[in-house]
């Protein structure tokens, strides 16, 4: 099974406005530098709870953050780091939470995998396959109720295609013409399982046809081709024109779950991360700002500037409280009810 569908014409990139380029790099960069980082960070056992990395897919993110208001609302799944950055999360709330800390944008409950932000407009990250895309498909029922022009996206992986929930909401979201956009982002491995052992043809974006929407298959390691499909579908759903399917292709670097290089998952993978390596997102892009004129100088502050964030906001969760053990069953039980005696005590 080849990476890419030879009989799908792909988008073809155009041209693109360097000072926008710039942005996409930074913020792709920004979220690289936290994501290799915070591998480093696990290896030592500083960060402790089960964490999916986001290296190798900052193009997605980034490019469909983009496109989008700070009012419009985005659902993940449990390898989000990336979403709730793109969207213009706070780095510091991030690294607290991953620390379990108070300060959190969780409260230290909810760790890497339960990450939520609404005031960015991320109503929510669950781990559970598939869970957020019917959530999003409500969200996006609500916008166009209000009549307030907003858009709900949801990222997921190719292994929640595989769910009931992904049809049903893609069926519910076509029929009432929601202002919804469904981002699977397949890396081609749900877990340790390669989709060649799930699907006799990888052509997920199909089901948009399927489900009367458009369907459309991208290069999700080109920041600039997922930005500007997403900028016209984006449009289409605030117009009233209902929703789309983008299956976004890439791979991730590193395992389903922790910082070790993703080269043996049951299946060996070496050949195939050394490929993807060469496809890298962030480098892409740093090139084409280099053919633009753009000075090594500009980069590599940006660089440094990336990794002095996430330097200091390491050093912000490390200070920062663990939760109260009173507050342990707030968000529990309602405040009625929590302290009560048990009926059969």
């Amino acid at each position: 099974m080849s990476d890419m569908d030879a009989n799908t014409p792909q988008p073809v990139s155009g041209s693109v406005d360097r000072n926008l380029l710039s942005t996409l790099y930074r913020s792709m960069l920004r979220i690289r530098i936290t994501e290799e980082k915070t591998a480093a960070l696990l290896e030592k056992g500083e960060i402790r709870c089960p964490t999916h990395l986001y290296t190798g897919q900052e193009a997605i993110a980034v490019g469909i953050c983009a496109a989008l208001d700070r009012q419009d609302y985005i659902f993940g799944a449990h390898r989000s780091h990336g979403h709730y950055l793109a969207k213009g999360g706070d780095l510091r709330a991030l690294m607290a939470e991953l620390y379990g800390k108070s300060t959190g944008c969780a409260g230290g409950r909810g760790g890497s995998m339960h990450l939520v932000a609404p005031e960015i407009g991320l109503l929510g990250t669950v781990p559970l396959v598939a869970a957020t895309i019917p959530i999003a498909v409500g969200a996006a029922l609500a916008c166009k109720l209000r009549g307030d022009r907003r858009v709900s996206v949801s990222f997921f992986g190719d292994g929640a295609t595989e769910e009931g929930h992904f049809h049903e909401s893609l069926n519910l979201a076509s029929l009432n013409k929601l202002p919804v956009l469904f981002v699977c982002e397949n890396n081609f491995y749900s877990s340790h399982m390669h989709i060649s052992e799930r699907r006799v043809e990888a052509n997920l974006y199909r089901f948009g046809d399927t489900h009367g929407m458009p369907g459309i298959l991208l290069d999700g390691n080109d920041v600039v081709v997922v930005y500007q499909a997403a900028v016209e579908a984006i449009e289409r759903a605030r117009c009233g024109e209902g929703p789309t399917l983008l299956e976004c292709r890439t791979y991730r670097w590193r395992g389903h779950v922790g910082p070790s290089m993703d080269l043996d998952v049951g299946v060996k993978r070496t050949n195939e991360l050394q490929k993807w390596l060469a496809k890298d997102p962030v480098g892409r892009a740093r090139t084409r700002l280099q053919e633009m004129g753009l000075a090594t100088s500009e980069l590599e502050k940006m660089e440094m500037e990336a990794a002095l964030e996430f330097e200091s906001a390491v050093e912000y969760a490390r200070r920062s409280p663990f939760p109260e053990r009173t507050d342990l069953m707030d968000h529990v039980f309602t405040a009625e009810t929590r302290g009560a005696p048990h009926e059969d005590a």
